[in-house]
């Protein structure tokens, strides 16, 4: 319904402000496609206005409050890293305990962000 409404008040305001209906008297598709173009380029402006000057959402500490941290990596790229640490570790045919590949694995899940973290449900702690 709150997308209908924003839809229902945007023809209001076009009709009754910016005179769609009123304004022009051309039969001409062209003419009636032309017309609309105008008025609707002229209600974009008119709320690209309102938005610059009084809209909260485009204050910059609500796109901070609400993230809290860029999404510097995503999940591909982190599990592209991890099977490349396998890779190397695979490749290097070395025997290696248990606590050197949980220490390699613990530092590859601290280096991940935060959201990663969070989704797979990890945390990495001494013991």
């Amino acid at each position: 319904y709150g997308m209908r409404w924003d839809i229902e008040t945007f023809f209001k305001f076009s009709k009754s402000f910016l005179h769609l209906a009123k304004e022009f008297q051309g039969r001409s598709y062209d003419m009636m496609i032309s017309h609309t173009t105008i008025v609707f380029t002229r209600y974009i402006l008119i709320a690209w206005q309102l938005r610059k000057e009084e809209d909260p959402k485009t204050m910059g500490n609500l796109f901070l409050f609400l993230c809290d941290e860029v999404k510097e990596m995503d999940f591909k790229t982190a599990l592209l890293q991890l099977i490349s640490l396998f890779q190397t570790l695979a490749e290097a045919k070395v025997y290696l305990s248990m606590d050197i590949f949980q220490c390699q694995l613990s530092n590859w899940i601290t280096s991940l962000p935060r959201y990663i973290k969070d989704c797979l449900h990890i945390s990495v702690c001494e013991s």
